[in-house]
């Protein structure tokens, strides 16, 4: 591609409205240094440095979409509780519509903590609940999330699941039809607990652990062939019109008709964490603006790796990701 080809891509991202459902966190980092071992167990003293805090979930899927240049609307369940206010805080100053998270008294804000020696993860303390949203939370947030999508037309609608509970199966498929009937684009980042939940949805990305558990496939050889029968059990369930499933070391795997395996680029990989938000981010909105399968992979396959040189959840430099784009694209 030429860099005029790549700057038409992202010039077209910046029309787009996207709305962003799902599981968000308030991700913690604590730096320190460790320099003894605590006379009260065997276990290193870890003197704080500083505090740092940053989007995490479906709310790191909004930040980058933002970063991306987008229009943004987050749509969630958070406790009401200091982190919740945190991360709402952090949102808007962003740039993020947080008009559709709606706060709960019966839920906490999902809040990971991770103590940090240099750029080494010691421990993670992790605040939250996996149950599913109950009737009083649940019937206000999907007819918010309803109306929006009626009133405000997004071009695309990404479902970010953690499997902390907001995308129940009934949320999912709401969702999904009110999105058909309106010809909205849906891409979803799937897990587990409901991974065949998602009739009907334009991209399905699952990565590699999770196809191998949703579908209970050995998936050894990772390879085309493989891949496409992967694709064709996927198809027979869900009715989708896109697999992209990312393959970690090995690159990423789309089939939209057309089936391409696109390998990795050579990365010094520091921190895997949020990859996955940065790559649905990318592909959804790449794919809303050009209509394109390839490019969609191909610029995802990229973001996703710079965003590992990175420590700690980060959202991808739009930038540095276009002068990578021109680089290895070209």
């Amino acid at each position: 591609m030429t860099k005029e080809q790549i700057e038409k891509v992202f010039e077209g991202i910046k029309q787009l409205k996207v709305l962003v459902v799902g599981d968000v966190m308030l991700d913690n980092y604590w730096w320190g240094h460790i320099d003894r071992m605590s006379p009260e167990a065997p276990v290193p003293v870890v003197a704080l440095d500083r505090k740092d805090s940053r989007l995490g979930g479906a709310a790191n899927v909004a930040l980058n979409c933002v970063r991306l240049g987008a229009k943004v609307t987050l749509a969630s369940v958070i406790g009401s509780d200091v982190e919740g206010e945190n991360l709402l805080t952090f949102a808007r100053h962003e740039g993020i519509d947080t008009s559709l998270v709606l706060k709960s008294v019966t839920r906490p804000t999902t809040t990971k903590s991770r103590i940090m020696n240099v750029d080494a993860q010691m421990l993670r303390i992790d605040a939250e609940t996996t149950q599913d949203l109950s009737a009083i939370d649940e019937h206000p947030f999907i007819d918010r999330v309803l109306r929006h999508i009626q009133i405000d037309k997004p071009d695309v609608v990404i479902l970010e699941d953690y499997n902390k509970g907001v995308l129940k199966e009934n949320v999912i498929q709401r969702i999904i039809a009110h999105c058909k009937e309106l010809g909205c684009i849906t891409a979803v980042d799937p897990k587990l607990k409901n991974f065949l939940a998602y009739k009907g949805v334009t991209i399905f990305k699952p990565n590699l652990k999770e196809v191998r558990e949703g579908l209970q496939l050995p998936v050894e050889n990772v390879s085309l062939a493989e891949l496409k029968e992967v694709h064709g059990k996927l198809k027979s369930e869900l009715q989708h019109d896109i697999s992209f499933i990312t393959l970690s070391d090995k690159g990423v795997y789309y089939n939209n008709g057309e089936a391409k395996l696109i390998g990795p680029h050579k990365r010094n990989i520091s921190d895997v964490s949020g990859a996955g938000d940065t790559v649905i981010a990318v592909a959804s909105l790449v794919y809303a603006a050009t209509k394109d399968a390839s490019l969609m992979a191909e610029l995802s396959n990229i973001a996703g790796g710079l965003v590992c040189e990175q420590v700690g959840v980060v959202p991808v430099d739009v930038k540095q990701l276009m002068e990578e784009s021109g680089v290895l694209l070209g």
